[in-house]
């Protein structure tokens, strides 16, 4: 182990990044390129057993990580994540390799350029470890895909359980710190499903706020770019390198620039934050609940006025119009895969995307002013509230034998992308079984801020909130 080895590495032979992210990258505890030996390392030692990884770009890596401390070495400041390693959903264009988005029927993407937020990662100097598992296409919340071996929740090294989708890989590599941080997307869930169950930070931005030009698109309307870290600072401080006008997302023209970093210690003494009521919470694992209520009660410590709030739509209202949205959309953008003859398209995602193929146009058009009346509604509900807090996942990630994709992994994870708001995760300890357990705190759209300053304050308040896996 080196000196650098030992700065950075504490407890069960894990990296902890204490709280700052931009403090590596200062070049305090390491160089780039020690850095990313640390976690290509890590990686070789436990992804033969996690499957965090669909690949591995280990020798770009360094090359890419040597010419950060280059320019440190020649006296430039770079970025604010300079030579920070991440790892990345293999949703992202990377340029001059092939994007599979988790699925083998995909050939046809070669891309010269990669997608514009690796563009501003790299821009700040970040280095791309490689890409993570995914759900196939990422359409599906519990992490499985037989096409490519599912990642496994790091959490149980007894029994293969899985670890929430469709960002899967992104989730368990930070959890188990195979990577500082990891990118992924949310559509329906796909970054809070896994990272409440892998147990660390996880933030879905308001639709428009950060760019999707070169992601593979699943649904439009609902897609957003979202990212795992282990310390919300770490989360605020990509949100903030993260924004820009993306020419290839119009979407993204239209956001307002948000300072996440600015009143981030701020505290919440005064905020009104909304807590569901007890019909909505129904079908809530007992233990998840009793965590949950906790974590209320906690805010309310630090000063919150918590006051139940009434959802305008059913819990199976939710998941049914989500996924018509979703379907419809997702046919028209990867449906030349799934209808290809001899398509390897995995069975259950070939039947949600075809589902698709039958919904009208007409059906379409109604289904979004469905979605509008919902966003009014909920507006008018939600007046004069900060906050609210929504389970993370209503139960605990099962075994992988046991998953039934007919099912929903999460009540509350299309609530927020069909309302069109956004959300940050953040554990709340571990269930009976030993395994994480968390809430996600909804904002409204382009209030990203303030759901990391209530993650923060959460988080200051327990004194941590990421812990590492035993072993890991």
């Amino acid at each position: 182990m080196t000196a650098a080895d030992e700065q950075i590495e504490v407890g069960c032979g894990r990296p902890q990044l204490a709280n700052e992210l931009d403090e590596l990258s200062a070049g305090k505890a390491a160089s780039a390129e020690e850095l990313t030996r640390f976690y290509l390392d890590r990686i070789a030692r436990f992804d033969p057993e996690l499957h965090a990884f669909s690949e591995v770009f280990a020798a770009r890596a360094l090359a890419d990580a040597r010419a950060r401390d280059d320019v440190r070495a020649k006296g430039g400041q770079g970025g604010p994540l300079w030579g920070v390693p991440v790892a990345v959903k293999d949703l992202f264009d990377i340029s001059n390799l092939p994007t599979r988005a988790g699925s083998i029927a995909i050939t046809d993407r070669h891309p010269s350029a990669s997608a514009y937020v690796l563009q501003l990662l790299e821009k700040a100097g970040m280095v791309v470890l490689g890409r993570t598992h995914m759900t196939e296409f990422g359409f599906g919340g519990w992490g499985t895909n037989p096409v490519m071996e599912p990642p496994r929740n790091p959490w149980d090294r007894n029994v293969y359980r899985v670890a929430g989708g469709s960002s899967s890989g992104s989730a368990v590599a930070v959890a188990a710190g195979l990577a500082p941080v990891s990118i992924g997307t949310d559509t329906g869930g796909s970054v809070r499903t896994p990272a409440t169950w892998c147990g660390v930070i996880g933030m879905k931005t308001s639709h428009g706020l950060i760019g999707r030009g070169g992601v593979v698109p699943l649904c439009g309307t609902h897609d957003s770019v979202g990212w795992f870290t282990r310390t919300v600072h770490d989360a605020a401080l990509l949100l903030n390198v993260m924004q820009g006008t993306d020419p290839r997302d119009p979407a993204s023209g239209h956001a307002p620039k948000i300072d996440a970093l600015t009143d981030l210690e701020a505290g919440i003494e005064g905020m009104k934050i909304g807590r569901l009521v007890d019909a909505d919470l129904e079908g809530v694992d007992p233990d998840i609940l009793r965590l949950h209520n906790k974590a209320l009660d906690e805010l309310e410590v630090l000063g919150a006025r918590i006051s139940p709030v009434r959802l305008p739509l059913s819990i199976a209202d939710y998941l049914k119009s989500g996924g018509e949205i979703m379907s419809y959309e997702s046919y028209r953008a990867l449906g030349k895969y799934v209808e290809a003859e001899n398509s390897p398209v995995d069975p259950v995602i070939k039947g949600r995307i075809m589902a698709g193929k039958t919904i009208s146009g007409d059906a379409y058009q109604q289904t979004l002013k469905s979605r509008l009346a919902a966003q009014a509604e909920f507006a008018k509900r939600a007046a004069g509230y900060d906050a609210f807090i929504m389970p993370g996942s209503h139960i605990v990630a099962c075994a992988l034998n046991d998953v039934d994709e007919a099912a929903p992994p999460n009540f509350y994870g299309r609530v927020v992308n069909l309302l069109d708001l956004a959300a940050v995760t953040a554990p709340t300890g571990l269930t009976s079984e030993g395994m994480p357990a968390g809430i996600q705190i909804v904002v409204r759209k382009y209030d990203d801020a303030r759901a990391l300053r209530i993650a923060r304050a959460f988080e200051k308040h327990r004194g941590g909130l990421v812990h590492a896996p035993a072993g890991y």
